[in-house]
């Protein structure tokens, strides 16, 4: 099979990097991929959001599978642009892919569902929502309803904070149409978990849990990101509460999405938290998570296009997915300034030392190959995995090698893991 895997993203790299082991593939091309992409497979220049471009490479290349990576244009509509041309894409179709592209869409989806969620109110007026937000008290969470590359989600912890958040969501429009509308939902406080599940439509299939960072700084301070690290095993999810998060929240989603007509083929992200009261739904997400993929993939020994196939095909219900027990550690490496504004066009060296320990992965994200060098080319950099046979290992894994890299102003989480290093020493 040839795969077109359309994304530039460390997601995208570690996407490639496993379909690439399948003994079905044949050839790997990535659109438009990245400097670590590009050392290991075809990268074409193109741009993702011209579906129609995109479509005619697809055919020009002879394409068996497109797996799109990140979620705009699959809210965009691309899954249904290439199907009517008669090319098969893993990915939500724009129907589906509302689960992301509109949260007041997925919160009211979970209400009528009963998928144990916050409670939430929508608001299209900036006076009104205003209002409501005086009459709370704090902590309250603001979300963007559309899509704003995961920054349109604010945890304000006094009234004033909530308050400038709105504003910069309404009035000053940072997040363009995606804040005309905004979500204003109670604080839910507990341990978050990320969950990623297959689905062909009817059929779930459940990959092994990982936990993401999202804030910018060590303790989980400063502003939100993409995401800053992530890890899998999660010691805080037992197999009774996992099994109730397949159960009670990521299979009840596709059921209910499957009843309204619109059912959903792709990779359904819930981003949950373990509350007092029982795991509940922050936000879906469309697409595999970033930089959770980074974390999960590299325990899956079970052929990945082979599951991506069968949930083209509706054919979920005769696959089972196999998993090491090794743990994996993921560390992101920022540049200076991220999520802010930030420089690129550094050179970033030691790649080549920092790859030698075969229980380290390295996932490019923001990178550009020029002359033979690679340079930082975005917010988000690098990826760097570390694996082991317990956490400890994996994470000091992981940082080993980060420390044989360097480019100037690099930015990085030291205490990726804490969370998981509590619960194991508690």
């Amino acid at each position: 099979m040839r795969v077109m895997v359309i994304g530039s993203g460390g997601r995208e790299h570690a996407l490639a990097w496993k379909i690439s082991q399948s003994r079905l593939v044949s050839d790997v091309i990535c659109v438009p991929g990245n400097g670590g992409m590009e050392e290991d497979y075809e990268c074409l220049s193109a741009d993702i959001n011209d579906f129609s471009s995109l479509a005619e490479i697809a055919r020009s290349r002879r394409i068996d599978l497109v797996v799109v990576g990140p979620e705009a244009p699959l809210v965009e509509g691309i899954t249904d642009t290439f199907r009517k041309k008669g090319i098969d894409v893993f990915g939500p179709d724009k129907k589906a892919a509302r689960m992301e592209g509109s949260k007041s869409f997925a919160k009211q989806l979970m209400i009528e569902n009963n998928i144990p969620t916050g409670k939430a109110r929508m608001f299209e007026s900036y006076d009104e929502a205003r209002a409501y937000i005086e009459s709370l008290e704090p902590p309250v969470v603001l979300k963007a309803d559309g899509l704003a590359a995961g920054k349109g989600v604010t945890v304000a912890v006094t009234k004033d904070e909530a308050l400038e958040a709105l504003e910069k969501c309404m009035v000053e429009k940072v997040f363009g149409s995606s804040g005309e509308r905004v979500l204003i939902e109670e604080f839910l406080e507990g341990e978050e978990v990320s969950i990623l599940t297959l689905s062909d439509g009817k059929t779930a299939l459940h990959m092994v849990p990982s936990q993401d960072h999202k804030r910018a700084y060590d303790g989980d301070e400063g502003p939100n990101t993409g995401g800053m690290g992530a890890y899998s095993p999660v010691p805080s999810v037992s197999e009774e509460i996992e099994k109730d998060i397949q159960l009670r929240i990521m299979e009840a989603a596709i059921k209910a999405m499957e009843r309204r007509g619109t059912p959903y083929t792709g990779v359904l992200y819930g981003g949950l938290i373990l509350t007092a009261d029982g795991p509940k739904v922050l936000e879906f997400n469309v697409r595999f998570g970033d930089p959770e993929a980074q974390a999960v993939l590299p325990r899956l020994e079970s052929d990945l296009l082979q599951a991506l196939v069968m949930a083209v095909e509706g054919k979920l219900n005769e696959h089972r997915m196999r998993w090491s027990p090794l743990f994996c550690v993921c560390v992101v490496i920022a540049s200076g300034g991220y999520p802010g504004k930030y420089e690129i066009g550094f050179p970033i060296k030691g790649l080549k030392a920092a790859s030698e320990d075969s229980n380290v992965l390295i996932f490019h994200a923001g990178t550009k190959k020029e002359d033979g060098k690679i340079f930082t080319a975005g917010g988000r950099v690098l990826n760097i995995v570390g694996l082991g046979s317990d956490f400890e290992e994996a994470r000091g894994v992981a940082y080993e090698a980060l420390s044989m890299i360097d480019f100037e102003g690099m930015h990085y989480r030291k205490d990726i893991g804490y969370r998981a290093l509590q619960a194991l020493e508690g």
